[in-house]
């Protein structure tokens, strides 16, 4: 369990009109779910303890996270602080009980989940049935920030018009029930897909989106259209996975195979990676602390949340954010074509995050 809450140090940002604050800096709970490595509870514990202490007040978990570990090891890490937190988590699957498997088994990217198998359900029911056993982990009686998990195009192929229509049908008119008793303060979507949350918006009302990977340094193709959007529809902005599973942490040059998109980067994307390093290290900027410092300047993203499976890694990423960074590292970027034309870039780094956003021509 945490000790008492400390001073938040952190800059925090408003989603939309909801009275929520978030900072700026979040914590992504996947990784304490033992997402492609295992860690001993003691771990997961420490982790979010180190995440607490450098300031972080927002985090987001899901049921698939290790079959429900990751829910499980928050509830056991933030019991009597959660009112202290903002968190979010998510429905979409539904977890069955199975036989417990041999140590070492790896299910869905994650090892040694719990003995459940999640399982697509976006109906009114099972919304209902994942939203209940997402607070018995958690250990809470609401959360502040509920998300339809993973739909898209891209995620169920043929399926997708089932998932959807199962959603819009039933699912979202169980998420506004819940934020209408008062166990729910803000809904959205938490996908890798921008096109289904633009689809989403010609249907429904909703707070904010999870964007995971789709607006970082590396890519910025929801500028055009998306990002647009949520700005006339006042919806905000969380950035997971800014690192693009892990290439804009060390970059093209460690000697393994870098990772893009949960897969082995392709050889246009490595390229890239090659001109955004050469330029950061030409202003002796790490990578990484660029990659945080992106998506945040522009005024519909509120917070990124990087995953971190360690105390040192939680630390690693308070200092990337922290990193000072000079105007001209963007111009030179801008110049190369390595930046979206119409994405806003920071001013200056930390000191006017939340305020101070340039945009150039």
């Amino acid at each position: 369990m945490i000790a008492m809450p400390l001073p938040t140090t952190l800059p925090t940002r408003k989603l939309c009109s909801t009275g929520i604050e978030v900072t700026t800096l979040g914590f992504g709970g996947a990784s304490i779910g033992n997402l492609y490595h295992a860690i001993s509870d003691e771990a997961a514990a420490a982790t979010v303890k180190a995440a607490w202490d450098v300031g972080i007040r927002y985090i987001d978990t899901a049921p698939h996270y290790g079959q429900g570990l990751s829910e499980q090891r928050l509830g056991q890490a933030l019991q009597g602080n959660a009112h202290s937190i903002v968190l979010s988590t998510k429905v979409g699957r539904v977890l069955k009980p199975i036989n417990q498997s041999s140590r070492g088994t790896e299910r869905h990217g994650f090892i040694d989940g719990l003995a459940y198998e999640p399982v697509f359900d976006y109906s009114y029911d099972g919304v209902m049935r994942s939203f209940a056993s997402s607070l018995q982990r958690l250990k809470v009686s609401k959360v502040d920030i509920l998300l339809a998990h993973d739909l898209g195009r891209a995620t169920h192929g043929n399926q997708h018009e089932y998932h959807w229509h199962s959603f819009i049908d039933g699912g979202y008119r169980a998420m506004r029930e819940l934020q209408e008793q008062g166990v729910v303060r803000a809904l959205g979507l938490g996908v890798n897909e921008w096109q289904i949350c633009a689809q989403a918006l010609q249907h429904i009302d909703m707070d904010v989106v999870l964007l995971a990977g789709r607006y970082t340094l590396l890519e910025q193709e929801p500028i055009d259209m998306f990002l647009p959007l949520c700005a006339r529809r006042n919806v905000s902005i969380v950035l997971g996975g800014p690192f693009n599973s892990g290439i804009l942490i060390d970059g093209v040059r460690s000697g393994g195979t870098p990772y893009y998109n949960y897969s082995p980067a392709a050889p246009v994307v490595v390229e890239r990676v090659k001109a955004i390093q050469s330029i950061c290290d030409a202003h002796e900027v790490p990578l990484p602390a660029a990659a945080l410092a992106f998506p945040l300047a522009h005024p519909s993203v509120i917070s990124v949340i990087p995953g971190q499976a360690t105390v040192e890694q939680v630390q690693a990423v308070s200092r990337w954010f922290q990193a000072e960074i000079p105007p001209s590292l963007w111009s030179d970027l801008r110049s190369a074509g390595l930046l979206h034309p119409l994405a806003p870039i920071p001013h200056t780094w930390p000191h006017a995050l939340p305020q101070t956003l340039v945009k150039e021509s």
